[in-house]
């Protein structure tokens, strides 16, 4: 049984037993006080980065996240930028950091975002769908436009240019979709896929990608905030909306007839979703075997598991509720445990890009990057008018935040046109979500279709592709016209 355990989980978790493929066997030297001062390291590194913040007021202006902020110093004080700018023989060589540690931090982030998505729903009421979708319909269909949209672009980009030209693999029509609409978390938990699929810079390029998606989406965000104003867009007129929050938490009473600290607790609930993520996956993989699998089609393989952590949430609380044990889990705590995940994932992972691989694809990224802002904005300004029938400015910008970096950022903008939530954008945006989330931006969609390109071609998924973006759209400019 361990030894079965042992190879099924080394072979679909995002976190090898078996150091990185494209690290030395003899520079990987896990042990517990490696991994210790890893870990320290990110803690030290967020406090200097919140010194930092406070003292420079333009990134206080960008509402730069101090995690984005630690993992750039890392990089710029590791080897790919202190160590590459000295003598090969210095000290200093290979950067302030052991190798242990950065190759501890290269392996982090696959293993930390699965608790991200993990937490997601859990601690938050599922409400029945006919209940939420007159709200949320308008908004559910702008979302889709923009990531649809987004893997329109980013492979005709890629077929037309990146391929012919630059020779990069088929499956960089993906990284506009996975970086900007997923965020640091998704790209790094991607990284392995895309290394799985020929593409091993495609991870570096998707950081990268998303480090552009969330400053461009706030520079740009806070420049259309101000437009919007002087437009008259932002008068709202009416009751203040709705307000969406988590169920109120009793858990220190449960936690002390558990004899459990409700952390604890909430944490072990955020484990039990993995350990149910990680049976789906592991059910899909049998069944490949079984079926489609025997007729060479393996998809299940470069498959990463966090999408599959958030099913696991939302089985996890559908469970809890459906027994009325909905006060053991706290919606603040999983956020705080997401929070601190998310953290890690941010942190290492920009510590771990290759600027090497990235530099030798700078024109790739840099046309990535614009073709992803041009859309984003473009859908903005001509799609939201069209698809949200009231309020479309507020509306739409927490969905232009979201589509170029994370939901935070999305509701970020959001409160900077709306921060009374008049307009009950915040309320829509937030059950958007349930059914969103599942499917895009980090989801099951986001984790295939890398895959999807690899065995069928960039023809076939991007109609694939365009079909779907025009079926959401057709159904929102109908909707549109119902409202």
């Amino acid at each position: 049984m361990r030894y079965y355990l042992k190879n099924r989980i080394g072979r679909f978790s995002n976190h090898p037993i078996s150091p990185s493929p494209h690290l030395p066997t003899q520079m990987f030297n896990l042990t517990k006080m490696n991994v210790f001062c890893a870990f320290i390291l990110i803690g030290i590194l967020l406090l200097v980065a919140r010194f930092v913040k406070q003292q420079v007021k333009l990134l206080q202006d960008l509402y730069i996240p101090e995690s984005i902020i630690a993992g750039t110093l890392a990089l710029f004080l590791g080897r790919e930028v202190l160590g590459a700018g000295v003598a090969p023989d210095s000290y200093l060589a290979g950067g302030l950091f052991p190798e242990t540690v950065n190759n501890i931090w290269q392996q982090t982030p696959g293993v930390f975002i699965n608790i991200v998505f993990a937490a997601l729903f859990l601690g938050q009421t599922i409400p029945k769908p006919r209940e939420i979708w007159r709200k949320t319909a308008p908004q559910l269909a702008f979302s889709y436009c923009l990531a649809w949209g987004q893997y329109v672009v980013g492979i005709l980009l890629t077929m037309l240019v990146l391929v012919s030209f630059f020779h990069l693999a088929p499956v960089a029509g993906t990284l506009i979709e996975i970086a900007f609409e997923g965020g640091h978390g998704t790209a790094a938990g991607m990284a392995d896929t895309l290394s799985k699929l020929n593409f091993p810079e495609g991870g570096d390029l998707g950081l990268g990608l998303a480090t552009v998606g969330i400053i461009s989406g706030m520079v740009i965000g806070t420049i259309l905030a101000n437009w919007g104003r002087s437009q008259g867009y932002l008068a709202i007129e009416g009751e203040k909306g709705f307000e969406v929050r988590g169920l109120e938490f009793k858990g220190e009473e449960e936690g002390k007839v558990l004899l459990i600290d409700p952390l604890s607790l909430n944490f072990g609930l955020t484990g039990l979703a993995v350990a149910i993520a990680w049976l789906m996956l592991q059910g899909f993989a049998e069944l490949e075997a079984l079926t489609w699998g025997r007729i060479g089609l393996e998809l299940v393989a470069a498959i990463p598991l966090f999408p599959f952590a958030l099913m696991g949430g939302i089985i996890v609380q559908l469970f809890l509720s459906r027994f009325g044990w909905e006060n053991l889990v706290s919606r603040e705590l999983q956020q705080r445990i997401a929070g601190v995940a998310l953290d890690v994932v941010v942190v290492t992972a920009i510590a771990s890009i290759n600027l090497t691989l990235l530099g030798s694809n700078l024109a790739p990224f840099l046309l990535l990057s614009v073709t992803g802002i041009l859309w984003n904005v473009f859908a903005f300004l001509y799609l939201a008018p069209r698809l949200l029938p009231n309020y479309w400015f507020p509306r739409g910008m927490a969905d232009l935040g979201q589509s170029m970096g994370v939901t935070a950022t999305g509701i970020l903008l959001l409160r900077m046109v709306d921060p009374d939530n008049r307009s009950g954008a915040f309320e829509s945006f937030a059950y958007k979500q349930l059914f969103f989330e599942p499917i895009m931006g980090g989801g099951l969609f986001t984790a295939i279709a890398p895959t999807l390109i690899y065995q069928f071609g960039l023809l076939t998924v991007l109609l694939l592709t365009v079909a779907l973006f025009a079926f959401c759209l057709i159904f929102g400019m109908i909707n549109y016209n119902r409202r």
